[in-house]
C-alpha cells in the first residue's frame, strides 16, 4: 500500500479521505467497583494483555490510562517475526502485513576510503534468515497496532473498551481479603480542573504503565541499571533525497559526524532517522528545550554527505537517552503468598529502541502473562502457575538487556581507522547484525525447564521443535477442504493448549496406527488429559486442541476412517469440525517433516503451549508422559467429562 503521499495523516489509511479516518473521542466511561483483573496503562504490553482476556467471557477485565484519547502518532515501530506470528493468532496479521512496510534488506554504509568525509555502501545482506519463520519483519506505527488491539477488545466475549482520563496514584494488597486483595487509587480531573477519586477493586492488577510506573512504585520495587551517556535524535520525515536506500533499512558509520540508523515507514513515502547526537558527559541529560526538528535534520545531513536531505514534513519527532534498566522484581511475590501485583512492558525493562525490541518484548510479556491469568482466573490451574511469569520472562529481559548493551555500543561507536584505533570496523558490526538475526526477530527465546516446559529426553522426534521454544510453523494440507495452510496458524489466542499427533510410516487410522490409538486413549481412557481437564459440556478442544498430521497424501485418506476424535461434534447444534486433520504438502515440495525435523519412523507428540511455545515432545505411545506432563500444570475441574 502507499500513502502519506500529500502528508502524514494518523488512522486508517485505507480511507481515501483521511478525515473519514478520524475516530470519534472515547465515550466517557466509568471505573468497576471490582473486577477480576485491573490494567494500568494502554500501551502494548496493557492493550496486548487486555486484547487476550477479552476472549473470555466470563473474566472481568477493566484497562485505564491516564492519557485522555488512543494513541495516534506512535514511538515504537518495529514488528518482529515472532510478534506477527502473535498477532495471526488474533486475526489480524494479514490487514496488518498489508499496511506495513515489510524489511527485506539492509544496507551498510562506511567512510568512503578515498574521501572520508562522504560516505560509501559497503554491502547489502538479507535482513531475515531463510525459513526463520513464516512471518515478514516488518515496520509500522505503534498507534495503528493499538488500533488492531483495540479493535480485538471490543469484538471480543469480553467486551474491554479503555477507561481514559485515569491517573493511577497507589496500589495497595489485602491478603486477607481472599476475593478482591488488590486495591488502586486513581484520580481524573476534569475541564474545571477538579479532581475526582476513584477506587477500584481487583484480583489481580497488571502494570503497564511505563517506565515511570507508579504500579511499580507502589509495589516497592525500582529500575537498576547504567546509562551509556548516549543521545539519539529520532524523527519520522517525508523527504525527498538522492540516497539510493532510502527505502531500505540502512546503517550508516560517517567519519566524524556521528551514525545514523534509517528505517523506512510504512506507505512507501515516509521514513524514520535514528540521528546520533553529541556524547554526553557523565550525569549529563539531553537538553529537550532547546533541541529542534532542524537540529536533528543538519545533523543528518552532515551524517549522510554527499547525498543532501529536502525534508518536507516531520509528523513526529524525539529526543532520548540509551540506557539499560531491569526491575529488581515483575511482581510483588512474597512467603507464603501468590503474587497479585504484575509488571510488564517499560515498566519493568529499558532498552534502547535501535534493535526494534521495545514494544516487541512488552507484547511478549503479556502474551506470557495472559493465558495463565485466564487458567487461574477460570479455575483450570492452581494460583501458582502465575509466578512462572516472572521466572521466564525476567530471564528473557536479561538476555535482551546484554544484547542491547553490545548492539547499542556497536551503533554508536566510530567506525575503525588509523586515527581511532578503537572504534567498530563496518565488516564486524554487519557480522554482529547477522549472528543476532534470530534474537532481534524474536524467534530465539527459549524457556528454561519448569512445569511449563518439559525434558528433552525425546527432543530427537522432533529436533527442528525445540522444546521452550516458539513452535515453528510450516506448510501443510488441510484435509477437509484440500487448503494449503500453515500448520501454526491453527494456534489462536483463546487460552488452548494444542497437542499435534504426527504420524509414524503406518497406514492412517490403521491398526498400527500410532495416531489412531492416541485418539483412542485420549477419547475413552479415564488417564486421558483431555478427558480430566475438560469441563462438563464444553466443546471437547476447549482446553486440549488435539490436531493430527499425517504424512500421506490428502487424496489417500477418506474423511469416513478418521478416528471420531478428530471429527468432533461442536457448539450448540452439534456441528462437525472439518480442521483437525492435516496432511504433508506435497505439492509444494516442502515437507513438513524434514522441515521440522520430525522422525519419520515413530512420527511423536509435540505439546504445544496456549502462548505458542513447545513445552513437551514425546513419543506416539507415551500416554503416561502425556498424563503427568499436565498432572503438573492443570487441576481436574468439577464436571470434568
Amino acid at each position: 500500500m502507499q500513502f502519506h503521499l500529500n502528508g502524514f495523516n494518523p488512522g486508517d489509511p485505507r480511507f481515501s479521505d483521511p478525515r473519514d479516518a478520524r475516530v470519534a473521542p472515547p465515550v466517557s466511561r466509568t471505573l468497576p467497583a471490582t473486577c477480576d483483573v485491573m490494567i494500568v496503562g494502554c500501551g502494548p504490553a496493557g492493550l496486548n494483555l487486555a486484547a487476550q482476556l477479552s476472549q473470555f467471557g466470563d473474566i472481568h477485565t477493566c484497562i485505564a490510562d491516564a492519557k485522555s484519547d488512543r494513541l495516534l502518532i506512535g514511538q515504537a515501530d518495529g514488528i518482529a517475526c515472532r510478534t506477527v506470528e502473535m498477532f495471526q493468532a488474533y486475526g489480524f496479521a494479514s490487514e496488518l502485513i498489508q499496511e506495513a512496510y515489510q524489511v527485506n534488506e539492509v544496507g551498510f554504509w562506511k567512510p568512503d576510503p578515498n574521501n572520508p568525509a562522504h560516505i560509501t555502501r559497503s554491502s547489502k545482506i538479507e535482513d531475515v534468515e531463510e525459513d526463520l519463520s513464516e512471518m515478514p519483519h516488518l515496520i509500522l506505527n505503534q498507534a495503528r497496532v493499538h488500533d488492531y488491539f483495540l479493535d480485538v477488545m471490543k469484538r471480543g466475549p469480553g467486551k474491554v473498551e479503555p477507561v481514559y482520563s485515569r491517573r493511577l496514584v497507589n496500589v495497595a494488597v489485602d491478603q486477607s481479603d481472599s476475593e478482591y486483595p488488590v486495591k488502586l487509587s486513581f484520580i481524573s480531573v476534569d475541564d474545571l480542573g477538579k479532581q475526582t477519586h476513584h477506587e477500584v477493586r481487583c484480583k489481580y492488577a497488571v502494570g503497564c504503565d511505563g517506565s515511570r510506573s507508579q504500579m511499580r512504585q507502589s509495589i516497592g520495587q525500582q529500575l537498576v541499571g547504567d546509562a551509556l551517556n548516549q543521545a539519539w535524535g529520532v524523527m519520522d520525515v517525508l523527504l525527498v533525497t538522492d540516497f539510493p536506500d532510502i527505502r531500505l533499512k540502512a546503517v550508516i558509520q560517517s567519519a566524524s559526524e556521528g551514525n545514523i540508523l534509517i528505517i523506512p515507514r510504512e506507505g512507501g513515502y515516509m521514513v524514520r532517522l535514528y540521528i546520533e547526537l553529541d556524547q554526553l558527559k557523565e550525569n549529563q541529560r539531553v537538553d529537550r528545550a532547546h533541541m529542534t526538528p532542524e537540529i536533528l535534520i543538519d545533523a543528518a545531513r552532515r551524517i549522510m554527505a554527499p547525498y543532501t536531505l529536502d525534508v518536507k514534513e516531520v509528523p513526529w519527532w524525539s529526543v532520548y537517552e540509551i540506557g539499560q534498566r531491569l526491575t529488581t522484581s515483575f511482581d510483588d511475590r512474597a512467603d507464603g503468598y501468590a503474587p497479585r501485583v504484575f509488571l510488564a512492558g517499560d515498566a519493568c525493562h529499558t532498552h534502547s529502541p535501535k534493535a526494534g525490541q521495545g514494544m516487541n518484548t512488552s507484547l511478549a510479556d503479556t502474551w506470557n502473562l495472559g493465558w495463565k491469568m485466564a487458567h487461574v482466573l477460570r479455575g483450570t490451574a492452581d494460583e501458582s502457575l502465575l509466578a512462572t511469569y516472572a521466572d521466564e520472562r525476567r530471564a528473557v529481559a536479561e538476555d535482551l538487556i546484554n544484547f542491547d548493551r553490545e548492539f547499542a555500543r556497536m551503533i554508536s561507536a566510530k567506525p575503525r581507522s588509523k586515527e581511532n584505533p578503537d572504534g567498530v570496523d563496518p565488516a564486524e558490526f554487519q557480522k554482529y547484525f547477522q549472528l543476532f538475526g534470530q534474537f532481534t526477530a524474536g524467534v530465539a527465546i527459549q524457556y528454561r525447564s519448569s512445569m511449563l516446559v518439559g525434558p528433552d529426553t525425546h527432543q530427537s522426534l522432533a529436533a527442528g521443535q525445540v522444546i521452550g521454544k516458539r513452535f515453528h510453523s510450516a506448510p501443510v494440507i488441510r484435509h477437509g477442504d484440500a487448503k494449503p495452510v500453515q500448520l501454526g496458524h491453527c494456534m489462536t489466542a483463546n487460552g488452548a493448549w494444542r497437542i499435534f499427533a504426527f504420524a509414524g510410516r503406518a497406514i492412517p487410522m490403521s491398526r498400527d496406527c500410532g495416531v489412531r490409538a492416541l485418539a483412542e486413549f485420549l477419547s475413552s481412557d479415564s488417564r486421558s488429559p483431555v478427558r480430566r481437564f475438560t469441563p462438563e459440556g464444553a466443546d471437547i478442544d476447549s482446553v486440549m486442541d488435539c490436531r493430527a498430521v499425517f504424512q500421506t497424501h490428502h487424496h489417500e485418506i477418506e474423511r469416513s476412517t478418521l478416528h471420531a476424535f478428530f471429527k468432533p461434534a461442536k457448539g450448540r447444534y452439534g456441528l462437525e469440525d472439518f480442521e483437525k486433520v492435516f496432511c504433508v504438502d506435497h505439492r509444494s515440495g516442502k515437507h513438513v517433516y524434514d522441515m521440522r525435523g520430525i522422525d519419520k519412523e515413530r512420527g511423536c507428540i509435540i505439546v504445544v503451549r496456549p502462548d505458542q511455545y513447545v513445552a513437551s515432545v514425546l513419543p506416539l505411545d507415551d500416554y503416561d508422559g502425556l498424563s503427568n506432563f499436565f498432572d503438573g500444570v492443570l487441576k481436574p475441574l468439577s464436571g470434568a467429562s
